[in-house]
């Protein structure tokens, strides 16, 4: 029998999953895999505003759709400070441009700079995530 999943069970996945793929990044710039860590620089940054779109009850598998959802609900806000809520779009155009154009080239700086963004990016929604949990288990 399969176990029916609640919704806590989705976020605390997509929120594990975030963490999950941020963890990957370092090892792929050691290894001088740029492509693809600026793809998992996205991804980290999609799977943890998923999870939170879950406490709003908004989930879709579009991308631009979930980050629009994101701007509007948590940027333009001011929930989430400007300039770090939209570090997302800016990944995800990279990650776009990598996955799907032609010579195009990112540096390690670069592609470390977008890192350590992405990083506060996480913290600051995880932040959020960690509030609205208390809320929601309180």
């Amino acid at each position: 029998m399969i176990e029916k999943k609640t919704k806590l069970d989705y976020i605390k996945y997509r929120r594990e999953k975030a963490f999950e793929t941020f963890d990957e990044i370092e090892k792929l710039i050691d290894q001088g895999m740029l492509a693809n860590a600026i793809n998992r620089i996205y991804y980290s940054g999609f799977y943890i505003i998923s999870s939170l779109a879950l406490f709003d009850n908004f989930s879709t598998s579009k991308h631009r759709q979930l980050i629009g959802f994101f701007i509007k609900e948590y940027v333009k806000t001011n929930k989430i400070d400007e300039t770090i809520g939209l570090f997302i779009d800016k990944a995800y155009n990279n990650r776009i441009a990598s996955d799907y154009h032609d010579f195009v080239y990112l540096t390690k700086t670069d592609i470390e700079e977008y890192y350590q963004k992405m990083k506060v990016f996480i913290q600051e929604i995880d932040r959020i995530i960690q509030e609205k949990l208390s809320a929601f288990s309180g």
